[in-house]
């Protein structure tokens, strides 16, 4: 598995110590940016993760921001993406278990570095458990596609 990260000011430091994590463990991931504390628009690097997450099997995504909502907003718009914003481990891990998340979003301002690397751990070391759940995914899916029905 791939990871693809990204990230805005206000979560640089955060993505920077998940990095750090992913050199250890031997993860072979893409950085996207930003890189420096200088203030940038969050949708561009929110863009390029989702594009390249959902344009691949296998690949997930970390985005970081200042809370995590903004960047998460932005790459649920790109068609296949289930980016969820998580703040503690039972979040990071149920994303991944009941609704096959592809992204975590994470908050710079909200959690600190050592929180951010346990949660990123967490997400991709989790699988999708699948059965009832694979039937909720599949209507979020429809929901995107235009085809839910009630």
């Amino acid at each position: 598995m791939k990871v693809v990260l990204g990230c805005d000011h206000g979560g640089l430091n955060i993505k920077n110590a998940i990095i750090e994590y992913l050199k250890e463990k031997n993860f072979e991931y893409t950085d996207f940016g930003c890189y420096t504390e200088e203030s940038v628009d969050y949708p561009q690097y929110a863009y390029k993760v989702a594009t390249s997450v959902a344009n691949s099997d296998d690949v997930l995504g970390i985005l970081c921001c200042g809370t995590g909502i903004g960047i998460s907003m932005a790459a649920n718009k790109v068609k296949g993406i289930r980016a969820a914003v998580c703040t503690n481990e039972f979040m990071a891990e149920m994303t991944r278990r009941h609704n096959n998340a592809n992204i975590i979003a994470l908050g710079g301002r909200i959690i600190d570095e050592d929180t951010a690397v346990k949660l990123a751990d967490i997400f991709l070391n989790t699988d999708f458990e699948g059965d009832r759940h694979i039937r909720r995914v599949d209507m979020i899916s429809a929901i995107e596609e235009g085809t839910f029905e009630l």
